[in-house]
Parts: structure tokens; sequence; C-alpha cells
């Protein structure tokens, strides 16, 4: 910060004047544009949902666009302008805000301000995201469930306006760490991906057996069988303790290997028209991202999207199961007998003929061991990633703030 220190210390050794948006800028309400008029070319347009969505601090292009001659009827932000968003459910995300630096004006939608000021565009935006910007904010948000915030609200929120050349390197210094967040969630994607790759290797080449060991129809060493769903299912849905869980695919975390849990419950008469599982048996999508198998740690009625696996205790090591059934040449036959066709599908019938290998259950345990490590390390920095990348946004959260504040001139 010393290059910024020296700079305040040069052109404003008394302090920092602060001002009020409305003093420095003026706010001018979007209108009319709605989701159903965003096109995919035409006249470059901002919906203020967007704002929440998609746009950083900053953009030069718009993700949408409308028709010129509807463009003509809207209010436009021009480069150099704020678009803030003014409501949401949520208070902190009242007032996000994204500066405009594309090369034309571009239409925005009500429930947006446009900001037209006299500041740097990237300053003003930063600022928008300070904590000082949050906390003179909240004073202002009303509203129910959907909150929002008036413009002239906005306009009395006090802003330090520095120099300009103050302004362009304060911008300069924060651009360089939203750089490195992007470079850092690159690299530790990167990471996780090569380590995903690794494991699929190992899995896949320590789940490629020969004629050292038995192959079997898996209708030989397990019991299939599909499930089944109770219709019209909104009748056997309950909130009642006594429900039985219904398992569907969104109850599985993504990447997930166990049930654990589930968001809804049916009726014991309901669990009676269904399939029951329970803890240690085998689901199996059976359409759709069909094949994925997943372990159920609960008892619990599932529907005809899925296969029930079970009775392979004498075959098989429940983790054994799961590293094979997830295996490239499984998935690659389980692809080929489902078929070609828009949407494949795998039934009882095509899982029960499928060849399975059966080594011994020391080799199983074995090859468990070696996966399960290689497993648990993904599953380490598929939790490390985000924790790591809420550090250093802390990080950069601190230091942006620092950055924004001054010692105020004396009036």
């Amino acid at each position: 910060m010393s290059r910024i220190d020296d700079l305040i210390q040069g052109l404003s050794p008394g302090g920092i004047e602060f001002k009020t948006l409305g003093d420095v800028g003026t706010f001018i309400r979007g209108n009319g544009l709605q989701k159903s008029d965003l096109t995919d070319e035409g006249f470059p347009a901002i919906h203020y949902g967007q704002v929440h969505t998609y746009y950083g601090t900053w953009a030069t292009e718009t993700i949408s666009f409308t028709s010129p001659g509807f463009a003509a009827k809207l209010r436009k932000a021009e480069p150099g302008d704020l678009v803030i968003a003014t409501t949401s459910e949520d208070d902190q995300a009242v007032g996000k805000a994204v500066a405009w630096l594309g090369e034309a004006a571009t239409a925005v939608s009500g429930d947006a301000f446009i900001y037209h000021h006299s500041l740097d565009p990237k300053y003003v935006s930063y600022f928008f995201q300070s904590e000082q910007f949050q906390g003179q904010k909240m004073r202002s948000i009303t509203g129910a469930k959907v909150r929002r915030i008036s413009g002239d609200s906005l306009a009395k929120i006090r802003i330090p306006v520095p120099p300009v050349e103050v302004q362009r390197e304060i911008v300069r210094v924060l651009d360089s760490f939203s750089v490195l967040e992007v470079e850092l969630q690159a690299e530790l994607q990167a990471e996780l991906e090569a380590r995903r790759q690794q494991y699929s290797y190992y899995r896949d080449f320590f789940m490629t057996f020969g004629d050292e060991v038995k192959w079997l129809p898996m209708g030989k060493v397990t019991t299939i069988v599909r499930g089944s769903s109770p219709r019209p299912i909104q009748s056997f849905l309950t909130d009642k303790d006594e429900g039985v869980p219904w398992i569907r695919i969104g109850d599985v975390p993504a990447g997930g290997k166990y049930i654990t849990a589930t968001a809804q419950r049916v009726t014991t008469e309901g669990a009676a028209k269904s399939r029951m599982v329970h803890p240690g048996d085998f689901v199996l999508s059976n359409s759709m991202s069909f094949g994925r198998p997943y372990i159920s740690k609960i008892e619990g009625a599932i529907h005809d999207g899925w296969l029930a696996i079970s009775d392979f205790s004498e075959s098989f090591l429940p983790d054994f199961l799961y590293h094979m059934l997830r295996s490239a040449p499984i998935q690659r036959e389980f692809a080929r007998r489902a078929g070609s066709s828009t949407v494949s599908n795998l039934n009882a019938d095509i899982v029960r003929a499928v060849p399975i290998p059966v080594p011994t259950m020391g080799a199983q345990r074995r090859i468990v061991a070696i996966l399960d490590n290689f497993e648990k390390l993904v599953n380490s920095l598929v939790d490390d990633l985000p924790a790591e990348l809420d550090a250093r946004r802390t990080q950069y959260e601190c230091y942006r703030d620092r950055l924004l504040t001054f010692k105020e001139a004396a009036v």
C-alpha cells in the first residue's frame, strides 16, 4: 500500500473528502425489460437478476440482448455507469453493482438503477462491495420477503472521494487480486481433476481381470429388483415422523457414495406399494445418468427409476462392489446393453445378465484399501477447495476494505 500512501500524502495530505453518492452522481431507474424480452442477439441488455447471478465487478459485454426496436423505449447505462440490482430476498445482495465498461450503451431492466457518476467506474463498483457500503446500506433496506433499497437511500450513502490517481491505483491493486483469485481457483480445479483422473485410472486398472478369476452374471451372485412407485406419488407423501424415507436421486450429494437421509417421506401405505431397501443394499440408477451406484445407509423406499441390489455378501465386499460398478469396463457394458436410444434404460434383466469378476475376498480387500485411499484424497480436495477459496476471499475482502478506508479531511 506504500504507493497509495505516497499518492495520498502528495495529493491529499490533509485527508480524503467524503461525499454522498448523490453528490457525485445520479440514480436513474431502469424500465420495462422482462426476462421474456431477452434474446441471443440484438441490442445489449442487462436484467437485474443477471447482476446477482452472472456479472462480477465490471463487464464489457452482456450475456443477453433485446430487439433494437424495443431497446429504443428503454433506459440505458452508458459506458462508465453502474448497474445496481435493487431487490433481493438476501439483504447482502441488495445493491449489488456491476460497472458497465462496454463500448456502447446497454438497456437496463426495472428493479435496477443506473448510476451515472464522476468517479472511476471500477472504484465505485469496488466500493459497493465494501464493508463501508454494506454497513450504511443495511439501515435503509425495506420490504418483507422481497427486500429493496430506494434511489433516495442510495444517494445518501457516503463514499470516500480520493484524487482520481488514488482511485486508479486502488483499482489496479484490487484487479490484480481478482486475477490471482481466478488463477488460484483454476489451479485448485486442475489439481482436483488430476486426482480424479488418477483415481479413475487405478480403479479401472485394478478392475480389469482376465481368466485368473471367476466370471459370473450379476444375477447369479446378487439379487436385483426394480423399484416401484405408488401413484399418484403426491397422494402418498407425508411430513409425519412415522413416514418411510422416500429415496430420490437428489438425496445423494454430487459425487457422493452413501444415501444417509431423504428430503421426503411416504406413508406406510405408499411404502407397501414401493420397493424397500435396507442398510447395506445398493441402489443403481436405471435411467438418465444410468448405472450410477450408491450404498444405502438407511431403510427406505425406492421408485421405479432405481434398481436395488442385495444378497451379495457371500461374493463381494460392499466397497469392492461399489468400485467395480463404477469402473469403466462395467459402465461400458451397461451402456452397450442399454442401447443407444435417446433415453437409455437399464432394466433388472439387463443388469442380471452382465458378467462380473468374482475375485477372492483377500484380493478384494487389497484392491479396496488402495482405491479407498485414492477416493479419500479426491474427497479431501473436494472439501478443501471451497475452504481454500473462502480463506483467500476473506483475505481479499479484508485487504479491499483497508484500501477503501481513509482518514477523512477536516470540514
